[in-house]
This record gives structure tokens, C-alpha cells and sequence, in this order.
């Protein structure tokens, strides 16, 4: 068995009381880490667990003192809380803007900022990303959300460069369809065209995701690994995506009169 070496760390884990972040939430306490997690969910896993709507930078300050005060400090932080509010363009809300931008890329930002100082004067540490291929296969409705996990992307590429002197690291995990609460809202129709184009044809179950988290965040494993991205997804990004017909798509964004009617 390959020793990971992150047997006595301790991790940050935002919105990892469901899905992926409580499947690596799991994967890591069985490698010996403490973990907090913090989610505007009740949590059931993580030694610590705060439960906070991430977004504000106050709030992620706030979070992440209290979970290096409990731990004794912060070596590993895997940045995972994320929202999907699908609407068509004709039809954006600023409540939907507001809301998946303030959790899936605010809360990394602010959250990221935070530990980054806590990490930057113990003079180590490594911070994992949790993506989406959606940056790869566009697909209607998902405007928002797509833009703020693309705009991940670039800000991790920069942090890695910012923080590698100090001697963190910063990388992406990329996950494809997975049997998440995200996509829980999916008709049966949906999810087989999905699954259709995915020529490994099935979702991933979170906890597939788990051990390409541990190398990422390893040390040991991924030592001269930072700014990097690992994409998980059943080779999903290899073919276009769209769950609708034409038709589907055409009324997204007709009068709204006129869609009811029609």
C-alpha cells in the first residue's frame, strides 16, 4: 500500500457534508487527517465541523480562524462548496448570479486568501480546487455556473504561482458527471442522454474521486505538482453535450407567453 504521507495533517474541507467534499472528507480522516468541514449544511463527518454559507470574505476569515484554532493550524485545504442554479440567458435572475458566484468561486477566493496566510507562515501546504468539466462541454442553462467554475481555473493558475516560493501548492480537481445532490433535479431522460455521452457511459460515484484527491494534496505523491489540473470524467469532455432536443432548446429563451402557450 502506498504510504501517503499525510498521516497526522490537518485539512480544511469546504462543502463537505455532501457529495464529493464528504467523500474526500472520508478518504482523508482514513489517512490519518484531522478535518474540519464547514457547509451551510449540517455535517455528520470532520472532527470539526462549522457550519457557515461561505461567500463573504469576513466569513471565510471567521471560518478558517476558528477551524486552524481547533485544529492547531491548517496544512491541506480542499475547496469544494458549490451551488447549480440553471437558467436560460434570456432569463438570468441576479439572485442565481449572486448566489453561484458566491459559492462556487467567492467562497474559494475568500477561503483560499484566508488559509493561504495561515499556510504562508508555516512555510508549507496544499490547496486543492474542485472544478467542473463543464468549463469543457457547454451546455444550455449553465452559463453561470460554467463561468464561475472557468474563472477557478485562472484563479488557481495564478495563485500556484504566488504561493510556490513559499512552498504551496495549488492544483484542480476536475470532475465530470457525478452522482451528486447537484444533479439530483435531472429527469430520467436527461440523465440518459448524459450518460449517453460519456464513453464510459456511466456517472462516477464521489468516492472515485477520492484518491486522485489524495495525490493532488499529497506531498509525498505530488511533490513538483502545482498549477496543474486532473480531469476526471469518464472522457465526457470528448463529446458535445446538450440534454435538451432542438425543440427544448429553441423555447429556453422564447417569450415567456409564448413558451406557456406553446
Amino acid at each position: 500500500m502506498i504510504d501517503s504521507g499525510l498521516l497526522g495533517l490537518k485539512a480544511l474541507v469546504t462543502g463537505g457534508a455532501s457529495g464529493i467534499g464528504r467523500a474526500i472528507v472520508l478518504g482523508l480522516e482514513a489517512e490519518g487527517v484531522t478535518v474540519a468541514v464547514v457547509d451551510r449544511s449540517e455535517s455528520d463527518v470532520g472532527a470539526v465541523r462549522i457550519r457557515a454559507s461561505l461567500g463573504a470574505p469576513e466569513t471565510s476569515d471567521r471560518v478558517v480562524e476558528d477551524a486552524a484554532e481547533q485544529l492547531g493550524g491548517v496544512d491541506l485545504l480542499v475547496n469544494c462548496a458549490a451551488i447549480a442554479r440553471h437558467e436560460p440567458i434570456t432569463r438570468l435572475s441576479p439572485e442565481a448570479w449572486e448566489a453561484t458566484i458566491g459559492s462556487n468561486l467567492a467562497a474559494c477566493v475568500w477561503t483560499t486568501r484566508a488559509t493561504a496566510r495561515v499556510m504562508v507562515s508555516a512555510g508549507r501546504g496544499s490547496i486543492l480546487i474542485v472544478g467542473s468539466t463543464s468549463v469543457y462541454t457547454p451546455a444550455p442553462g449553465e452559463s453561470i455556473y460554467r463561468a464561475s467554475k472557468a474563472a477557478l481555473e485562472a484563479f488557481a493558475e495564478v495563485t500556484a504561482i504566488e504561493l510556490a516560493p513559499h512552498g504551496i501548492r495549488v492544483n484542480m480537481l476536475t470532475p465530470g458527471a457525478v452522482r451528486t445532490p447537484l444533479t439530483a433535479n435531472m429527469t430520467e431522460g436527461q440523465r440518459a442522454k448524459l450518460i449517453d455521452a460519456i464513453p464510459l457511459a456511466r456517472e462516477a460515484l464521489p468516492e472515485e474521486l477520492v484518491m486522485t484527491a489524495i495525490l493532488l494534496l499529497s506531498d509525498r505523491l505530488s511533490p513538483y505538482t502545482t498549477g496543474a489540473e486532473f480531469i476526471v470524467d469518464g472522457g465526457l469532455r470528448l463529446r458535445p453535450l446538450s440534454p435538451l432536443s432542438g425543440d427544448e432548446l429553441a423555447a429556453l429563451n422564447r417569450p415567456q407567453d409564448e413558451a406557456e402557450s406553446g
